[in-house]
């Protein structure tokens, strides 16, 4: 049991060691008993299979599938000795035995509770009104030795740690809504430069088809005219548009 505990312990843990039981022997057994019994949780399978070979001393309902409604109702599950849950929330300061002071949802559905700046803002001013009443009870005069009534600044402090617990559990709650912002922002920031990398593309395209253009205009200018050669070359060398162009193009 001990090895158990310490193999669900490990972060890369093993399979269960019941895992060997999936043979497919033992599968044909489990389809024969659901034929004949039905309900296979409360049976004795060794009356029910006692035709068959080989039939296992632990109980086949151990090969069932799990119960997939039963997860979705509870809403969590276990693997690996830890409970996951179906779907992943945050949880909030009222669960976590808190003292919560602004309003326990701010999805839409909640119209009247969606918005909560009124009941921030209104923590910062009790948060800021207590403040000052702990700086006065601070310079007030101490209590007698023997009282039994405890301080005043101790009431302004607790106070204060319930204050600021509910501005840390509302600054929280809200860090999906962040996530959600800061990935909205990067996503248009990558379209704005691959937008300006695009333009950059087709404005060097404009100017090297201006550039060939004007390359090609002048080797037809500079292209003599056929069966026309300089007087005092016997054998002159004609310059053709293709010879231009290759010209251009070792040019860098």
């Amino acid at each position: 049991m001990e090895d158990e505990e310490a193999e669900l312990r490990n972060p890369f843990p093993s399979p269960p060691s019941h895992y060997i039981n999936y043979t497919s022997h033992n599968l044909k057994l489990l389809e024969i008993l659901k034929e004949r019994a039905g309900d296979v949780s409360n049976v004795n399978q060794h009356e029910i299979l006692s035709d068959q070979p080989n039939v296992p001393s632990w109980p086949l309902a151990q090969l069932e599938k799990p119960r997939v409604d039963w997860i979705l109702e509870d809403g969590h599950y276990n693997a690996f000795g830890d409970t996951w849950f179906v779907k992943e929330t945050i949880p909030s300061l009222a669960d976590l035995g808190g003292h919560q002071l602004y309003p326990p949802d701010p999805s839409p559905s909640y119209s009247e509770h969606s918005d909560r700046r009124p009941a921030l803002l209104s923590i910062l001013r009790s948060l800021l009104v207590t403040y000052s009443h702990l700086t006065g009870a601070i310079i007030a005069p101490p209590p007698p030795p023997f009282s039994q009534i405890p301080p005043e600044w101790h009431r302004h402090v607790e106070w204060i740690t319930v204050l600021a617990q509910n501005l840390m559990a509302a600054a929280n709650d809200l860090r999906p809504v962040q996530a959600r912002g800061n990935l909205e922002r990067m996503m248009q920031q990558q379209l704005e430069l691959r937008r300006k990398e695009t333009k950059s593309i087709h404005t060097n395209c404009d100017e090297l088809e201006a550039r060939l253009r004007d390359l090609r205009a002048a080797a037809l200018e500079m292209t003599p005219p056929k069966n026309v050669g300089h007087p005092l070359c016997k054998n002159p060398v004609v310059t053709t548009l293709e010879d231009v162009l290759r010209w251009a193009e070792e040019v860098p």
